[in-house]
């Protein structure tokens, strides 16, 4: 990831503090519920290693291969999945964002896409401009929509609103996993804006 040290300081709290967050939601629930728990935890910790400043670690070469192999199986884990629902589809592209990040900061692959910024480590790094161009979109109109259904309805006057349930643990609330999923969605646009 590019960009100042301290945005990709905060960034790898946030997406570490979220990967642990969806590892937690793992122990509750259906194996529905579970199973994109887990990509998720999978997704944060991904996107927080990524988000690693070059400062602290530069991440070695083979890394980057890992990446776009676990990335990769990720993503055609989701298409397998994806006749369950649209979750599953958000998680193939989620995936494959990661797969083509890793390819772009790879070193060398500057050289061959012509990318000019700073990258991971001492290698310029870059994407092709239209591809990173549709991912921020993407990722633009997921975190507005998301943002949105994070807005609690207005209720009559003397009618509780629906969604204040006691009891539940704070691991399965709907509104954290739903939070959840909006900040990986802001990480994963800041991380492709700095691309």
């Amino acid at each position: 990831m590019h960009g100042p040290a301290l945005s990709g300081w905060l960034l790898m709290g946030l997406c570490a503090a979220t990967g642990a967050y969806c590892l937690l939601r793992t122990r509750n629930g259906t194996e529905r519920e579970r199973g994109p728990a887990r990509a998720e935890a999978l997704m944060g910790f991904g996107m927080a290693v990524m988000a690693v400043p070059p400062a602290l670690f530069a991440l070695p070469e083979w890394m980057w291969i890992a990446y776009a192999v676990v990335f990769g199986a990720a993503a055609l884990h989701a298409v397998v999945r994806g006749r369950q629902g649209s979750r599953h589809l958000h998680h193939v592209v989620g995936s494959l964002a990661m797969v083509y990040m890793a390819v772009a900061m790879a070193p060398g692959a500057a050289h061959a896409s012509g990318g000019g910024h700073l990258g991971h480590g001492t290698q310029s790094a870059g994407g092709v401009p239209a591809l990173t161009g549709v991912l921020l979109v993407y990722y633009a109109l997921y975190v507005l929509s998301s943002a949105g259904r994070l807005i609690p309805a207005a209720s009559p006057v003397g009618v509780p609103a629906t969604g204040a349930t006691a009891g539940p643990v704070w691991d399965a609330r709907p509104e954290l996993t739903l939070a959840c999923r909006l900040t990986m969605g802001i990480a994963m646009f800041a991380m492709l804006l700095t691309l």
